[in-house]
């Protein structure tokens, strides 16, 4: 069972923050995971460290986790000996727990985790020709309730602090075997030149599309987030992340100017009666608000164009009219923009129906003819339950003696 309550939110008013960025651990040490080098050297100070080796250990740590993505701190071997159990003494580098990992037949792979303090998220790595996307959550359940989205039938249970965000990652890193490997001669010098670069990773993006609305946890996704960025640190890129939002409008600008990366918008619809069934942040955040925002977005260009994310609904909004719409409104705000056509990911109880590929096809000719890039991407993952708009943590419905006998089965074949 979890040690922390439901928080208690309606769906479209904006939550209260929770002032976590630590998960407190039952053993009483400090997890380092998702904490800047300034923050670890001020707990290492706390914990009796004069400032100058605080800051010194905090480096030499600093780099252990994130370069090398070293879990115990008996391998940091340019600490000395008699510091390692004391660091092992007070504090952990974690990882989230694994409670259930799937392979989907297309190649796609989809994590249940769960918190130090029992709850269950999941992520889902998307491998392609030429690049490999993580899909990663934000927050335990969601508070949004868009109509179509499996997860909005999940309350939302917690933010997620920035070393589960960034976890995930880690967590990735390690499955997909992509830490340099080799000893450490100095923190100044280029190690294992040749044997590492950024050229050969199969994790080579990120989006911020998995459970929960980012814009809604802001601080700790930013915090995170830049741990990935951090050139001494995982060192991906912002223009190799993108986050999504359902709309969320007061927090998009922050989004462009403090973090900088990529921005999706899960649009949907392009009348206010249709999205304010579908995504019922728009009865708060309208839509003419959200591109207006949306043409506000720091740093948005041809060269960085803003995603527009539409879910393909039969016969609610997948006529000719409102892909004549889509492109007005793309145009009345002179928004650098591109459109993914999503094919609705079935689940059971799902209120609608994912449009035929006819119509699909269709929507995308008239987007395209007027010069708006709109290709429809292939579901992926279905069959995990691990495409767009399907994450919902299986422990719902599993005990665990189900799982138990599922891991011993495929540990035998």
């Amino acid at each position: 069972m979890s040690d922390t309550a439901l928080m208690p939110i309606p769906g479209h008013v904006d939550p209260v923050p929770v002032a976590r960025d630590i998960t407190p651990r039952a053993d009483g040490r400090v997890d380092l995971l998702g904490l800047p080098r300034s923050r670890i050297a001020d707990l290492f100070a706390e914990a009796g460290l004069d400032a100058k080796a605080a800051k010194l250990r905090a480096k030499q740590v600093f780099h252990w986790l994130y370069h090398r993505g070293v879990t115990e701190f008996a391998a940091m071997t340019d600490i000395a000996k008699t510091m390692r159990p004391w660091l092992a003494e007070r504090f952990v580098v974690g990882r989230p727990e694994v409670v259930e990992a799937q392979h989907s037949t297309d190649g796609t792979r989809k994590w249940l985790l769960r918190t130090a303090d029992g709850h269950e998220f999941e992520m889902v790595f998307i491998p392609d020709a030429d690049r490999g996307t993580l899909c990663v959550s934000s927050q335990v359940g969601c508070t949004l309730n868009c109509r179509f989205c499996h997860t909005g039938t999940m309350k939302l249970v917690r933010n997620l602090t920035p070393g589960e965000i960034v976890g995930q990652v880690m967590l990735a890193r390690d499955a997909l075997g992509e830490w340099p490997k080799g000893s450490m001669a100095g923190l100044e010098d280029a190690e294992d030149a040749g044997h590492y670069s950024s050229d050969g990773r199969l994790l080579t993006n990120i989006v911020m599309m998995g459970m929960g609305e980012p814009l809604y946890n802001f601080d700790n996704v930013r915090d995170a987030l830049k741990l990935v960025m951090d050139g001494d640190g995982l060192a991906l890129s912002k223009r190799r992340i993108t986050l999504s939002t359902s709309g969320v409008v007061p927090m998009m600008d922050r989004c462009g100017e403090e973090i900088g990366v990529n921005l999706a918008v899960s649009l949907h619809a392009v009348t206010k009666d249709v999205r304010d069934e579908i995504v019922p942040l728009n009865r708060k955040y309208g839509i003419d608000e959200l591109l207006s925002a949306c043409a506000a977005y720091p740093g948005a260009s041809n060269a960085r164009r803003i995603t527009f994310e539409y879910v393909m609904l039969k016969d609610k909004n997948d006529s000719d009219d409102d892909a004549r719409e889509l492109v007005r409104l793309i145009r009345l705000y002179d928004l650098p923009a591109k459109v993914n056509l999503i094919p609705f990911n079935p689940w059971p109880g799902a209120p609608y129906e994912c449009s035929t590929p006819e119509r699909v096809k269709r929507f995308s000719e008239i987007v395209f003819e007027h010069g708006i890039s709109a290709p429809v991407r292939t579901p992926r993952g279905r069959d995990i339950d691990a495409a767009c708009g399907q994450l919902k943590t299986a422990a719902e419905k599993k005990s665990r003696a189900e799982r138990d006998r599922e891991a011993a089965a495929a540990e035998t074949a």
